[in-house]
């Protein structure tokens, strides 16, 4: 009951900044929407028409209620299926900027988490923050040894903030799938929930520090991508410090041009860097728009801010690169077969009608010009037509869409005439043949084998287990087992025909029966 209270009024509040943005319509989605926002608009008078887009508003909406409506904002730019391709694209830029907090907490915070005295850990320290965001921000310092290095550091009770705001996340979630059917596929509260994984380790920044590393590791042997080095003395819970990159961000062009950077040579490297995180690695950046890349003299890319990662199995990426290619070669027979052979769409469903579905996606943005076909967009508009066939919200693609849009809308800038996804085709096409071909399959069914051996002792101990239960009398039983074999439960006779609970028993002992003669 005090849940529920705490969360009316909180919800009440909530719609109160939505109606002084004018952008009301996500409540269409909750339970009791329409009455929230009318008792949000007689309580919120001084709400004021915009002649932004919606999408806009509702971004200027979330900034304003704070760092976890900033994240939940981000979430659902992933959600197109939810919210529409339009609003989606606008919250996909949500800037995550918030006002910073002074550098007399940030040294405070340091000196706790590192356990040192402030001055022999750091030289120099520049008050000033380079960047703040929802959850952290981050100062430039050099090390008492001599190094210039990046000091992010967690926001003060961020922690206590985003539990408060998570707990009405989930309450108004649990809410829309107890009394909207038709939302339940749409998995609200594992949307919820995904936010929740990821915030939590965006505030533990040792483990942005672990992502950092392996990432750096995945691209070591690459000199044209560089990931910075963790500094594991200066870095705790709340602390993380690594190497400083020096360079433009990669979407200055102006910059880029006077460098000397051919920009057509930088997005080959781009693209290609983001096919190697997806499919050869299985592990992507996944908050990569612009802020967090640069560009130095020799055309290098430097990568930073370690606290969004993506991963995606290795039967996800084969599923996911013949989806892809069958897209672009427009084989969507093959298209409309990997989602059932991954199991997205129900067995029930008809082949052939998602087929059809396939193609209406997909003719509209292939028949563009190639510079214009947005794969990230083609996913999206896939995920919003597979209510029909009852596919069900695949939240491990769903980051990565959201990933892809970026990388598009950055490929754009970069050079308007080209396609990343064309670029990345001969990459594809490679990965594929590497590990969809016949030595391929061979190498696979080999791995499997050997898995099966490996199991084979522990197979074999059970059996062993299992027949261990005969004596040289036979099988002792429980006389409740045998009471329920006959057909009786607590005493009391079934009234004909064999029970469901004795015909299991029946299966169990027949299985121990073959336990034993396979001894």
């Amino acid at each position: 009951m005090i849940r529920f209270v705490r969360n009316s009024f909180r919800l009440l509040g909530m719609a109160r900044t939505l109606a002084r943005h004018d952008a009301l319509f996500p409540l269409a989605l909750v339970p009791g929407g329409e009455v929230l926002a009318f008792f949000a608009r007689l309580t919120a008078p001084f709400s004021r028409r915009s002649d932004l887009r919606p999408g806009r508003r509702l971004a200027r909406a979330l900034e304003e209620l704070g760092p976890a409506f900033i994240k939940l904002g981000q979430t659902l730019a992933t959600r197109a299926d939810l919210i529409g391709d339009d609003v989606a694209a606008d919250l996909s830029s949500l800037q995550d900027r918030l006002p910073p907090f002074s550098a007399k907490i940030a040294k405070r915070i340091i000196t706790e988490q590192l356990d040192g005295p402030f001055e022999t850990l750091f030289s120099e320290f520049d008050d000033t923050p380079v960047a703040a965001a929802s959850i952290a921000q981050v100062h430039f310092a050099t090390t008492s040894d001599g190094r210039e290095v990046a000091v992010k550091v967690l926001r003060p009770d961020i922690k206590t903030r985003f539990a408060r705001d998570l707990d009405l996340f989930y309450w108004v979630a649990e809410i829309a799938e107890l009394t909207q059917p038709r939302l339940r596929r749409l998995k609200p509260v594992e949307t919820i929930k995904t936010l929740e994984d990821s915030v939590h380790l965006e505030m533990d920044l040792r483990f942005e520090a672990s992502a950092a590393s392996e990432f750096r590791d995945n691209f070591e042997a690459d000199p044209t991508y560089y990931v910075p080095q963790i500094d594991w003395e200066r870095t705790a819970e709340h602390v993380i410090t690594m190497e400083r990159v020096k360079g433009v961000r990669i979407d200055n062009v102006e910059a880029l041009d006077r460098m000397g950077v051919d920009r057509s040579a930088l997005l080959a490297k781009a693209a290609g860097a983001f096919f190697q995180q997806v499919f050869r690695d299985g592990f992507f950046h996944a908050d990569m728009h612009p802020g967090n890349l640069f560009v130095d003299e020799t055309g290098k890319v430097s990568i930073v801010d370690f606290g969004i990662m993506g991963r995606v199995d290795r039967q996800t990426r084969l599923y996911l690169a013949e989806m892809l290619l069958g897209f672009l070669t427009r084989d969507y027979r093959r298209v409309a077969e990997v989602h059932f052979e991954a199991g997205y769409v129900p067995r029930n469903q008809s082949l052939e009608n998602f087929q059809q579905a396939c193609r209406s996606i997909g003719e509209p943005i292939l028949g563009k010009e190639l510079a214009d076909i947005s794969v990230g967009r083609l996913l999206g508009q896939l995920f919003q037509i597979t209510e029909t066939f009852g596919m069900e919200t695949q939240p491990q693609l769903l980051m990565l869409q959201k990933t892809m849009i970026v990388a598009e809308g950055l490929s754009r800038i970069l050079s308007p005439n080209e396609n990343m996804w064309e670029l990345s085709r001969p990459l594809i096409e490679e990965w594929m043949r590497e590990n969809l071909g016949p030595e391929a399959k061979i190498a696979e069914a080999t791995r499997q084998a050997g898995t099966m051996l490996r199991r084979l002792p522990r197979v074999l101990e059970a059996a062993e287990q299992a027949s261990a239960v005969f004596t040289d009398q036979g099988l002792r039983l429980h006389p409740d087992t045998v009471a329920a074999m006959r057909g009786r439960s607590n005493g009391q006779r079934s009234s004909g025909g064999v029970s469901k609970q004795s015909i299991l028993l029946w299966v169990a002992i027949a299985a121990l029966a073959v336990a034993l003669f396979v001894k």
